[in-house]
């Protein structure tokens, strides 16, 4: 590619990365009226009350980093499946539309550390604690269970029970997540984890930010999505960590926001999936 061709490539890719233009693009609901909007939605499209947003994380590879950073040593990027990465956590709405992105950890970073110490997570934590109890987000296992985070049971429930109907429905609506990971890398296929991003992480990230506005661009203006979407393997092949509850549990202490999470899915399931 002809350097000029670069140059340019990199100024969009700089301009697409300034606060003004991502958090113009990439934004969660910013107020009540919003969430309820986003939250109204999904109930609309899957029938699963007070879901605001699903979460989940994605890798996108990179070459080796240069090995002499004493922060960010190149062993770092290297995340369960053996390869090196950038761990990008997601949230979307109902439509596949990016409302979150944090594209700036390393790929052996746990997705729930990436949640954990991420603005949207403080946001939600606030909506709870002003006794707006019916607002959540999705996400897998590999999350910890709270009011504001709804993750399915770790193990299978038995057939025809509330928590098998439960854990049905929350894999439903659940797989829109999937399918934003699947559109975005399909449409932008530097993202796919044969292609590999041959920049250090730092231009890495920038580029995968500049992807996810472009993506959400093309949500907005309703263009086709790629055939072969599909060929996106979820969670890119990565060999799941052991589940955050099962975790909290297994260290012998009583977590009250995981026994708050709890009863806040219990209520869920007999008040609607009896």
């Amino acid at each position: 590619m002809p350097e000029g061709v670069i140059k340019r490539i990199l100024v969009s890719i700089n301009a697409l990365n300034r606060p003004q233009i991502l958090n113009r693009f990439i934004k969660f609901p910013q107020d009540i009226q919003e969430l309820n909007s986003c939250r109204r939605k999904f109930y609309e499209k899957f029938g699963f009350p007070g879901v605001v947003g699903c979460i989940d994380c994605t890798h996108v590879a990179i070459v080796p980093p240069p090995g002499n950073n004493p922060e960010m040593p190149e062993r770092a990027f290297v995340n369960r499946k053996g390869y090196h990465s950038i761990n990008v956590q997601l949230i979307c709405d109902s439509n596949a539309k990016i409302l979150n992105i944090v594209a700036a950890h390393a790929g052996n970073t746990h997705d729930s550390f990436i949640w954990t110490n991420c603005e949207v997570e403080r946001v939600m934590r606030q909506i709870h604690g002003e006794g707006r109890s019916n607002y959540y987000l999705l996400g897998d296992s590999g999350y910890p269970l709270r009011p504001w985070l709804l993750t399915s049971f770790n193990y299978e429930p038995a057939p025809d029970t509330p928590e098998y109907r439960y854990n049905v429905a929350h894999k439903s609506v659940r797989s829109i997540i999937e399918r934003c990971n699947g559109i975005l890398k399909a449409r932008f296929r530097c993202c796919l984890k044969d292609r590999v991003l041959h920049y250090k992480p730092e231009m890495a990230c920038k580029i995968i930010n500049a992807c996810a506005v472009l993506h959400n661009l093309c949500t907005d203006h309703h263009m086709p999505v790629p055939e072969d979407e599909e060929v996106i393997d979820v969670n890119d092949g990565l060999i799941q960590a052991p589940p955050l509850e099962e975790n909290e549990r297994a260290q012998g202490r009583i977590n009250p926001e995981l026994v708050a999470g709890r009863n806040t899915r219990a209520r869920l399931i007999r008040a609607r999936f009896q």
